[in-house]
């Protein structure tokens, strides 16, 4: 992992100081600071249809920090979801779902809260109606794993511990104008919505794995099916 950092916040307010303890608890990796690499995705995250954003550029000494990498090869896609289901709210409307919800939790939770980094997906309204289609059986693994990367919707990097806290710099920050990047990131989610609609939802292929079939054979994350 890269010694120092370059993460970037978007926001309506300027953040010198990011606090410890606060935040959302029902936030993608629960409560935590959430960033990320790219400055332009930052801009957008920080964009707003009626008022001026913020991006907040920081500074980050990582070099005695744990980092938890959902995207690294050790990891499964359904790891990144069991984290989702234990923050997020999902809607569990069928047995298939309530069961499903309940096998990921117990079978790819990861104890990520032992982590000073968090980094991965960020599981905005696109990615997370994405994830509900596979917990109600909609989809296959595979076109779950494809449907994040439509739209090149962005990944996060999250703080998590008082150590990864006590390690952030500012540096500066940077207003985002209304109109263009509002437009641009409203444009990205479309754009993922449409492809995965149009293209990935529909493409089922023999070999296919659903919920159901994941459950019924008791597979976990060694099962080289879902890698």
């Amino acid at each position: 992992m890269l010694m120092i950092k370059y993460l970037y916040h978007g926001s309506t307010d300027i953040i010198p100081s990011p606090e410890y303890g606060r935040g959302k608890t029902y936030n993608d990796y629960g409560r935590g600071f959430y960033c990320t690499e790219d400055i332009e995705m930052a801009r957008e995250w920080g964009a707003r249809k009626d008022k001026e954003g913020v991006v907040n550029c920081y500074k980050l000494d990582a070099s005695s920090l744990r980092l938890l990498n959902l995207n690294s090869s050790q990891y499964t896609i359904l790891h990144w979801l069991a984290i989702l289901l234990e923050n997020r709210t999902f809607e569990t409307a069928t047995p298939l779902a309530a069961e499903a919800k309940e096998y990921i939790m117990k079978n790819f939770h990861i104890p990520y809260e032992d982590y000073d980094l968090i980094q991965g997906y960020r599981a905005d309204d696109s990615y997370f109606s994405f994830a509900q289609d596979f917990i109600n059986g909609g989809i296959s693994i595979r076109q779950l794993a494809n449907a994040m990367r439509l739209g090149e919707l962005g990944e996060q990097m999250v703080l998590k511990s008082k150590k990864a806290f006590d390690s952030i710099e500012f540096t500066t920050s940077e207003a985002v104008v209304i109109g263009y990047y509002y437009e641009k990131k409203m444009a990205r989610d479309k754009k993922a919505r449409d492809e995965y609609l149009n293209i990935e939802r529909f493409k089922r292929e023999k070999s296919d794995l659903y919920i159901m079939q994941i459950m019924d054979e008791g597979i976990t994350g060694n099962d080289k099916r879902i890698r």
